[in-house]
């Protein structure tokens, strides 16, 4: 891989030079700490990377080590305890309209049509409908949802209101797309097929996209760049190219620089004893 190699809080921390830039998002010594009663709980320790335009960039970690947080912390819910967030160039101070979020769950309101739905950010920021339906109407059909637009949620399958939420999150056209586990509640045959739909649908869009995840394999297989993190609080323990060409389809997970990248990833969470 070329990377060249520091020390961030002792451990490896493999960059690319050329991704470091005033576009894109920044993360600049950013550390977040929760108060509570009983004292402080440190969430994330300080961290330092960057995610370039249209890059499709995956964190991996173990439960509780920060990586929710860190989504929080890029979409300005959430204020860092020390540090700053910018969005090309400009310090995330409060939630901003240039993002759109995935959940693990679709979290789509039953009453709504899947088309109504998708419209909801708009309605919510009180946007023109008359410019934003035509452009609602093209994501579900991009996705595969053509025909569905009268639908209630509970005439979907999981895989589907996962679609109609990613919809939902780009309707708006922001140029971030966060996700967080989004198909973590789907089986591992749905799993696969979004995967695959996700590239698709961000190779399309051209948007800069952060997902976390707990899966190695659905990191490997989407991403540009994987973020490995370590155990709470969260730290980097390694950033690492994905040397894979695009597009890629399932049968990729059996080449065998796919199976290497997944074993060295791996590695972190044994060392750590996170997989025991």
């Amino acid at each position: 891989m070329n990377a060249t190699t520091s020390k961030v809080q002792s451990r490896p921390y493999l960059v690319q030079p050329e991704m470091r830039g005033t576009s894109g998002i920044r993360i600049s010594g950013v550390s977040k700490t929760y108060r509570s009663r009983d004292g402080d709980v440190p969430s994330l320790r300080p961290l330092d990377f960057h995610i370039n335009d249209g890059e499709f960039f995956v964190v991996v970690g173990p439960s509780g080590c920060g990586k929710s947080t860190l989504l929080k912390l890029i979409s300005g819910l959430l204020p860092p305890t020390t540090g700053e967030v910018l969005v090309d160039g400009e310090k995330v101070v409060q939630p901003h309209g240039n993002v759109g979020i995935v959940f693990q769950n679709a979290l789509l309101l039953p009453w709504r049509t899947v088309l109504g739905n998708v419209m909801l950010p708009i309605d919510m920021k009180r946007l023109p409908r008359d410019k934003y339906l035509p452009r609602a109407k093209e994501l579900l059909k991009m996705v595969g949802l053509e025909g569905f637009e009268k639908k209630l949620p509970w005439q979907l399958s999981g895989g589907m209101q996962q679609r109609a939420s990613i919809c939902r999150a780009l309707v708006h056209d922001p140029k971030i797309m966060l996700m967080d586990e989004p198909f973590g509640a789907l089986d591992a045959m749905t799993r696969e097929r979004m995967n695959v739909e996700l590239q698709r649908i961000q190779s399309e869009t051209r948007k800069t996209v952060l997902l976390i995840t707990h899966s190695i394999p659905e990191a490997v297989f989407l991403a540009d760049r994987v973020l490995v993190m370590t155990e709470r609080p969260g730290a980097i323990a390694a950033i690492y190219d994905v040397p894979l060409p695009r597009p890629r389809t399932l049968d990729i997970m059996a080449d065998s620089r796919f199976i290497a990248l997944t074993q060295k990833i791996r590695g972190h969470f044994l060392a750590e004893g996170a997989l025991d």
